[in-house]
């Protein structure tokens, strides 16, 4: 497995399309229009995402799909909200029997499918994979220590992909765990949100930590009764990944949250020009599948509130320190 295809030339498909090239492998990096595929192969830079960071001369840049079929395996790197639309344009020949390792954090907005999910109603021939864990795609690009987790049905083959990505700097840990992993990497967004909306409103870093405690309760409640592993939320996909987002700028959502704690509106965020980030599209949807699997979950129920301008952050905070006394753990 040494020829690899990236579909989506962001920050982060760049940045795993570095990191696979310097494991090693030939590497295909699908764009979205002709002009940044022909950026990168000649001056081998994404100015756009990463600015000046140098990406490898294995790296080769294209537009169309037609060459996903010469790939040994391939990576979905795009927005969580346009899997389905970019999987409908690649030929069903191009997947079949082929490791599809969808790297997207995110819940499709109108289903409330997973990505893999997502995947299996469009390509149900291809084999699922999923890539999530803390990471920072330019710190993947710079070649910073980074370890991820990789889940996959077929362990074995998970393996055999997880080897073919793993580098000096890149390290994949394989779970079997696609539910767990998926869910983990798109809840933390959402309270990703409310730990920057607590620092955002400068309401201390104590109050902050027990955010992050009790976001981590709440998710594993959930992930375990939508048939997520209770192991997996103690690792890199569920307690590392939650950690990183909730305490980093560098973090999307953490930054929209801390604007909304600053009193800003989501549309004035946006209307800042800002991006969405993907926990302000997560959080409705985790709503409801909280409500489906009839799992109390507060927090994000306090972050749907504080982004349809229900409850300011400081009452949302208020709100949920008198909620009724219980036993940790619970």
């Amino acid at each position: 497995m040494k020829k690899i295809a990236i579909i989506g030339a962001g920050a982060w498909g760049s940045a795993l399309a570095q990191a696979a090239a310097l494991a090693g492998n030939e590497v295909m990096l699908f764009c979205w229009s002709e002009k940044i595929a022909n950026q990168i192969n000649k001056t081998h830079k994404n100015e756009e995402f990463l600015g000046e960071q140098m990406l490898s001369e294995k790296i080769i840049a294209l537009y169309g799909y037609q060459q996903i079929k010469n790939a040994d395996m391939v990576l979905m790197v795009v927005p969580a909200q346009a899997t389905a639309l970019v999987l409908q344009e690649i030929d069903d020949e191009a997947l079949v029997n082929k490791p599809v390792i969808l790297c997207a954090k995110g819940l499709e907005q109108d289903t409330l499918a997973r990505q893999s999910e997502i995947l299996m109603r469009e390509k149900p021939l291809a084999i699922p994979m999923v890539l999530s864990g803390p990471s920072f795609a330019k710190d993947v690009a710079k070649g910073l220590p980074t370890a991820v987790t990789l889940a996959g049905n077929d362990i074995e083959l998970t393996k055999m992909v997880a080897s073919a990505l793993a580098g000096a700097s890149f390290r994949p840990y394989v779970r079997s765990d696609i539910i767990g992993v998926e869910l983990a990497g798109s809840l933390k967004n959402v309270y990703a949100l409310a730990c920057g909306a607590v620092d955002g409103a400068k309401l201390g870093l104590s109050a902050r930590s027990a955010l992050i405690a009790r976001s981590y309760a709440e998710m594993e409640r959930l992930v375990i009764k939508m048939g997520g592993d209770k192991y997996t939320m103690s690792g890199l996909a569920g307690l590392g990944d939650l950690t990183l987002s909730c305490t980093s700028t560098q973090s999307r959502n953490y930054w929209f949250g801390q604007q909304l704690g600053m009193g800003n509106s989501v549309q004035e965020i946006k209307d800042s020009g800002a991006k969405l980030a993907e926990g302000v599209i997560s959080a409705p949807v985790a709503q409801q599948l909280a409500k489906n699997y009839n799992i109390e979950v507060p927090l994000i129920d306090a972050v749907n509130d504080l982004l349809k301008n229900r409850v300011g952050i400081k009452q949302m905070v208020i709100d949920l320190m008198r909620r009724p006394l219980k036993e940790e753990g619970k």
